[in-house]
């Protein structure tokens, strides 16, 4: 099945949170994630620069860290929405802000904004779309060895059924490996490029991938 870009909220079974995203794609798969200090970004592979003339929504940063809080999207929602956050804005309402000011994208096929954000300790974390016909911005309450996520297409509402009841990642590599083929990721086509970021030393470690 194919549902397009993936952002995800979870626990390790050792009770270490994880925010993370999944570019799928049928029309722009030459794309690779690459690091800056403490954020991630998606860009053209090399050689594919020209995509961007194509399209202008395909590469933003997707990873921020915000204080105690990381923050993943598919879009340029990435940096409004982290900054808030660290300026002391409640979660939900910068979720809810930035993706109202920016809304979906306008380009073919509407695509919607979606955000997942996961603190640092507290077991607890977001998950946020902008559609062309709904805004729904969901707190999640985090278990051990369990993920929620949400994406462009098919499941866009941040709701239960949405679950995966065997997130069996420990690091911020095996969370990135995990939301492209583990458990129902494995059911997702078209993997692209992933990454993480999974509560570890009072801060976030980072891992990223490109399939």
């Amino acid at each position: 099945m194919y549902i397009g870009r993936i952002v995800a909220v979870g626990r390790t079974p050792e009770g270490n949170n994880a925010a993370m995203y999944r570019v799928s794609s049928r029309s722009f798969p030459n794309r690779r994630i690459v690091r800056s200090g403490d954020q991630l970004a998606v860009i053209p592979r090399e050689g594919c620069e020209a995509d961007l003339a194509k399209n202008p929504y395909i590469s933003y940063n997707c990873l921020r860290l915000a204080g105690d809080w990381a923050v993943a999207t598919n879009g340029s929602q990435t940096d409004p929405i982290a900054e808030k956050i660290a300026s002391g804005m409640p979660v939900r309402d910068a979720i809810s802000l930035g993706l109202l000011a920016l809304d979906f994208e306008h380009d073919s096929l509407d695509t919607p904004r979606i955000v997942a954000v996961a603190h640092q300790s507290e077991p607890v974390g977001f998950l946020g779309i902008v559609r062309r016909d709904a805004l729904l911005v969901r707190e999640i309450s985090l278990k051990n060895g369990e993920a929620f996520y949400l994406s462009t297409y098919e499941k866009n509402c941040p709701c239960d059924k949405n679950h995966e009841g065997c997130f069996i990642a420990q690091t911020a590599d095996e969370a990135t490996q995990f939301v492209i083929d583990g458990g129902v990721f494995a059911e997702f086509t078209n993997p692209v490029t992933a990454c993480a970021a999974v509560a570890a030393n009072g801060g976030f470690e980072l891992g990223f991938k490109t399939v």
